[in-house]
């Protein structure tokens, strides 16, 4: 039997792992882009560097969390992959 044909109970656990880190992903995404803007008034109260913690999370630190999620997703999606025997060349 090849490494990429996964039985019914591999494909499952694979799934769940796969799920989980996409759900993960996901909610850190969603309070990047829409709850720290959400609160970004409140957040000015802080000051990182001479800027309003609201301010630059609006014009860079959310920039940054996707860039390192998606990074983080390629990353850890890879090691899930190999561990089931799925991963490309």
């Amino acid at each position: 039997m090849p490494d990429s044909v996964l039985t019914p109970e591999k494909a499952h656990a694979y799934w769940q792992r796969t799920s989980k880190l996409m759900w993960t992903i996901l909610g850190l995404w969603f309070l990047a882009s829409f709850v720290v803007h959400f609160f970004a008034t409140a957040l000015n109260t802080i000051v990182i560097f001479g800027f309003p913690f609201g301010f630059y999370m609006a014009a860079q630190g959310s920039l940054v969390v996707f860039v390192v999620l998606c990074a983080w997703n390629a990353i850890a999606q890879n090691k899930i992959d190999e561990e089931f025997g799925v991963a490309e060349d």
